[in-house]
């Protein structure tokens, strides 16, 4: 398993400025038009700069990595598809995520549907609690920020492939993809309430699974000095 996460990072991106969103914007707006006029280096460009975003957040989302980049080349062919009918109502970046995202819950449905493989394993907590949720501010650390120190990313990877899709999307967009609630609202086009609350929902069924994996792992590890002594003496 860790090795399928050779070169995906965990760490946050660093945050952009107000002129660098300004000069992305720009950017993306020359890159649209070039590819609405069918420009060649233009459809280059596109997939040199959302390439490896795509693909992974479609790898932490889809219940079978094997299948992570036909997921993406799926992505990408709606996107060279439709992008004459993109208005620019919100960013670039957030448009192809909705793509990617819609995309990886269709090949999960397909999953599902053929293979009958699906399992949901994460009980449904909080039933009829949504208003409350919806009311809560985003709390404390995220799961990754108290996991990195114990060097357990992949612990995490496969603790969030545990998560219901709807929980698991959220976290990854905001703890892995730096989203903020309002991209978020647009990518999964849901309301603000109900990002936080899936994300508050989602870090702590993640933590729950932490918590019992890094048990596991200490028991698995520790061995009773009295085992030892009686070898010895044997």
């Amino acid at each position: 398993m860790a090795e399928a996460f050779t070169g995906l990072s965990l760490d946050h991106p660093a945050g952009e400025t107000s002129c660098g969103n300004t000069e992305l914007a720009a950017e993306d707006a020359v890159l649209i038009d070039d590819l609405r006029s069918g420009v060649q280096t233009a459809y280059e460009q596109l997939v040199a700069r959302y390439q490896q975003p795509v693909y992974n957040l479609v790898f932490r989302l889809v219940e079978d990595p094997a299948d992570t980049a036909d997921v993406v080349q799926e992505v990408f062919l709606k996107v060279f598809r439709h992008v004459g009918s993109f208005r620019g109502q919100s960013s670039l970046k957030t448009w192809i995520y909705r793509i990617t995202v819609n995309e990886a819950h269709n090949h999960r449905r397909w999953f599902s549907r053929h293979r009958k493989l699906e399992v949901d394993i994460e009980p449904d907590e909080g039933t009829g609690r949504s208003g409350y949720y919806n009311s809560l501010p985003d709390p404390a650390k995220s799961p990754y920020e108290i996991a990195l120190g114990f060097e357990t990313r992949s612990l995490i990877e496969q603790a969030l492939t545990r998560l219901k899709p709807v929980f698991r999307q959220a976290v990854v967009l905001r703890d892995v993809e730096d989203l903020s609630y309002e991209e978020i609202a647009e990518v999964l086009n849901i309301s603000i309430g109900t990002v936080k609350s899936r994300i508050l929902r989602g870090r702590e069924a993640l933590r729950k699974e932490l918590l019992e994996r890094l048990e596991q792992a200490k028991a698995i590890s520790w061995s009773p000095a009295g085992a030892e002594q009686d070898q010895t003496v044997a």
